[in-house]
């Protein structure tokens, strides 16, 4: 069974797709992580019902994550 840091090194650089405690998404490429789980994402977009929001670069305290799936 992989542990949830093993999954974000094997996903370093790829897009994925997070919901957050507060119901946001946010996409983005994964470019950082630590051992907390805090992310960095780059290119990041925040999914809206039938819109999107640049966001660009974004680090998301790991806390605040409910789930993340690779795009």
């Amino acid at each position: 069974m992989a542990l949830p840091i093993d999954v974000l090194q094997k996903s370093l650089n790829q897009k994925m797709i997070l919901l957050l405690k507060d119901g946001r998404v946010l996409e983005g490429t994964l470019s950082g992580y630590d051992e907390h789980m805090n992310l960095v994402l780059e290119d990041t977009e925040e999914r809206m019902e039938e819109t999107r929001k640049k966001l660009g670069t974004v680090i998301i305290r790991g806390s605040n994550v409910v789930s993340i799936s690779v795009a």
